[in-house]
């Protein structure tokens, strides 16, 4: 039986000024990488990524796809900063993880597009 982490994951934002921060985190909170996107040319629109990682951490993997993602559809500089850590898990719950991270994530990012349209 697959475990559930929703309740123990969560995603916070942080506007600073036009820019957004978005911190993404569960178990034993810390920081294991740090994205920042932003729109280097506007047309055609442009995002770089610049990502910082802790050595041994995966969660670069996370933290430059969401960046970018949030970057070009709020093309708005975007820092994404994630740490999850639950001892003892096995492939399946890290897969389970990383698709509940995924679904809240695009929770968050329909709700900031839906948000910019009204």
């Amino acid at each position: 039986m697959s475990r559930s982490f929703r309740d123990a994951l969560s995603i916070e934002e942080i506007e600073i000024g036009r820019d957004i921060t978005i911190v993404i985190k569960g178990g034993d909170a810390h920081i294991g990488a740090v994205s920042t996107a932003y729109v280097a040319n506007k047309n055609p629109v442009v995002i770089e990524v610049e990502t910082t990682s802790v050595p041994g951490h995966k969660e670069y993997l996370l933290s430059e796809n969401f960046a970018r993602r949030s970057a070009m559809k709020l093309l708005r500089t975007v820092t994404v900063i994630v740490g999850i850590h639950f001892d003892n898990l096995n492939k399946n719950e890290i897969d389970v993880i990383v698709q509940t991270v995924e679904s809240m994530f695009e929770n968050y990012l329909a709700g900031k597009i839906s948000g910019n349209n009204e």
